[in-house]
C-alpha cells in the first residue's frame, strides 16, 4: 500500500503540538522580554520621557489596532495587561501558556515526565497570579519569574528528549519563533525614536540601546566582545552574529538544521517550500553587513524579515500539518 501523503515521518496531529508547543513557550518568554524593556527603560530614564514607551510595545507585536479597541490610549498599566493576562488577546502570556500546555497534554506520550510537569507548574503557578495584582506589585521579580521558567522548559526539552524527529519540531519552532521575536525587541528602537529624533546620540539613547540588549539576555555577551554601546554594533549583535543563541542568524541556521533533519534532505538543497523559503533567508544573512542593512533601512530590513518569517511558518503549516487525515465515514 502506498503511503499516504500526510505519513511523513511522525503523525501531523503530534508533530504539529510539539512544533507549537515550542514556539508558544518561545512566545511567553519573548512577550516577557519584550515587557522587560520597558520596565527597564522605566528604571533608567526620566519620569516625563517614560510614558510613551508603552505605545511602542503595542506597535512592535504588531495588534496596535485590537488594543486601541479596547484600551484607547496606551498607559503602563492597560499595556502590560494587554501583553499579559488579556483574555481576548491570543498572544498574551497567558494565552500562550494555556496553549503550550494544551498541546503538551495532548502529546504526553511523547514528551517527558519533567517537561510537563514544569510547564503544568508554570501554567498553574501564572492561573494563581491572573488578575494582575501579584505582577503590579512586583513586576519585575513576576516577569524574571516566566522567563526563568520557560528557559527551564527549553531546557528540559534539550535533556530529558530524545534528540530525534519530535526534538527537531520543538526546537524548529523555539528558534523560528525566537527569530522573530528578537527582530521585534530590535525594532523597539525605530518605534521609540520616532516622536524623539533630537535623543539620539544622547545619553538617553545608550540607556535605550542598553535595554534592548537586557531583555534578549545579551548585554554580557556584547560587552565581552565591544567595550561601549553603539547603535550599528548592537545591531550587527542581534541579527548577525554566529555564536549568540539569541541572534536571528544563529536562529535561522539551527531551524534549517532541524527542517532538514526532519525532511531528510541535503543541507545544500530543499525538499519543499518551507526548506526553498529558510535556505534563501538563511543564505542572504550569511553575506549580509550591517552597513548595508543599516543603508537600506534598519526597520524595513526587520519588517520585511518578519513578514519571510511567516512565509516560513506557513511553508511549514502546509508541508507537514495540513494534511491531517479527516475522519473515516461511518
Amino acid at each position: 500500500m502506498d503511503q499516504q501523503p500526510q505519513e511523513r515521518g511522525m503523525l501531523s496531529r503530534v508533530a504539529e503540538s510539539i512544533y507549537w508547543m515550542g514556539r508558544y513557550i518561545e512566545r511567553a518568554e519573548n512577550i516577557a522580554r519584550l515587557i522587560d524593556v520597558n520596565l527597564y527603560l522605566n528604571l533608567d530614564l526620566p519620569s516625563d520621557k517614560t510614558a510613551r514607551q508603552w505605545g511602542p510595545l503595542v506597535r512592535v507585536t504588531g495588534d496596535e489596532t485590537l488594543f486601541t479597541k479596547q484600551y484607547g490610549d496606551p498607559t503602563e498599566q492597560q499595556v502590560i495587561h494587554f501583553l499579559t493576562f488579556d483574555p481576548g488577546y491570543p498572544n498574551s502570556i497567558a494565552n500562550c501558556l494555556q496553549a503550550a500546555r494544551e498541546n503538551a497534554r495532548s502529546i504526553r506520550e511523547i514528551i517527558s515526565s519533567e517537561m510537563w510537569e514544569q510547564i503544568n507548574s508554570t501554567f498553574l503557578f501564572f492561573k494563581d497570579s491572573k488578575g494582575g495584582l501579584e505582577s503590579m506589585d512586583s513586576p519585575y521579580s513576576f516577569f524574571r519569574r516566566v522567563r526563568m521558567s520557560c528557559h527551564l522548559f527549553s531546557g528540559l526539552i534539550e535533556s530529558t528528549m530524545s534528540h530525534g524527529e519530535a526534538w527537531h519540531f520543538a526546537k524548529l519552532g523555539q528558534f523560528l519563533e525566537r527569530a522573530d521575536k528578537t527582530s521585534r525587541i530590535l525594532d523597539m528602537k525605530y518605534y521609540i525614536i520616532l516622536p524623539s529624533i533630537d535623543d539620539i546620540d544622547s545619553p538617553y539613547d545608550n540607556i535605550q540601546w542598553s535595554a534592548l540588549l537586557k531583555s534578549a539576555s545579551a548585554l554580557e555577551m556584547y560587552r565581552k566582545r565591544w567595550n561601549r554601546i553603539d547603535s550599528r554594533q548592537v545591531a550587527d549583535f542581534l541579527i548577525l552574529n554566529r555564536e549568540f543563541p539569541r541572534a536571528i542568524h544563529y536562529c535561522l541556521v539551527h531551524a534549517e538544521r532541524s527542517l532538514h533533519a526532519i525532511s531528510g534532505s541535503q543541507v545544500w538543497g530543499f525538499s519543499n517550500s518551507a526548506e526553498k523559503l529558510l535556505g534563501q533567508l538563511r543564505s542572504e544573512l550569511d553575506y549580509a553587513h550591517i552597513d548595508d542593512i543599516i543603508r537600506t533601512g534598519l526597520h524595513e530590513f526587520l519588517d520585511g524579515l518578519q513578514s519571510r518569517l511567516n512565509q516560513v511558518g506557513s511553508g511549514i503549516d502546509e508541508t507537514y500539518f495540513s494534511h491531517l487525515v479527516p475522519p473515516a465515514d461511518g
